[in-house]
This record gives C-alpha cells, sequence and structure tokens, in this order.
C-alpha cells in the first residue's frame, strides 16, 4: 500500500464518519462501564456494610443483585456495541471499500 493509497483512505468522508463514530461510542460505552464499577468500587470503599445488608428474611445480601447488575450491564453495553458494528459500522466500511475500488480502477 503506497502513501497515497493511505492519504486517499484517510481523506474519504466514510473513513473519517467511519473513525469518528466508533470512538465516540467506544469512549460512550467506556465512561458508562467504568462509571458502574467505580460506584461499586465506592461503595464499597465508604459504606461496605450497604452491600452486605440483608435483602428481606433471607441470606441474600444487596450486593448478590448489585453484582449481576454489573455483570448484565457489561454484557449490554458490548451488546450494543456489536450490534452497532454489524450495521452501522459494517455499512461505512464496505462504502469505503467501494470508494477505494473505484478509485484504484481509475488510477490503473
Amino acid at each position: 500500500m503506497t502513501q497515497e493509497m493511505i492519504n486517499e483512505i484517510k481523506n474519504n468522508p466514510n473513513y473519517k464518519a467511519l473513525t469518528s463514530k466508533r470512538s465516540s461510542l467506544a469512549w460512550t460505552l467506556s465512561i458508562i462501564m467504568c462509571a458502574i464499577y467505580y460506584a461499586f468500587i465506592l461503595v464499597i470503599a465508604f459504606d461496605p456494610t450497604l452491600l452486605g445488608a440483608k435483602l428481606s428474611d433471607g441470606i441474600t445480601s444487596v450486593g448478590i443483585p448489585v453484582g449481576i447488575f454489573i455483570i448484565i450491564s457489561s454484557f449490554i453495553l458490548t451488546g450494543i456495541y456489536v450490534n452497532k458494528a454489524n450495521t452501522e459500522f459494517d455499512e461505512l466500511n464496505n462504502n469505503l471499500k467501494k470508494d477505494i475500488e473505484k478509485s484504484m480502477k481509475k488510477g490503473a
């Protein structure tokens, strides 16, 4: 791959849209997951008895559903990213490939 081709790809509107949208989504989902995780850690640090409190008369503590929520939220956020990657990002990537193939045929 020549430097000219690399510059053509970088200047392509589909490439710019792909990288911008993918980066924005990745940062947003990462911040959400970090906020959930760090909130959990802060609760452990400053009020550990809160997570140890019993739910009703059973043996299950508050920490169990909170932990399950954290695990499930990570799966959901991953699913959101995968869905976007398989729809919007793949479409932008395919458009980018078509644009590059057209420009290579013109240049040949």
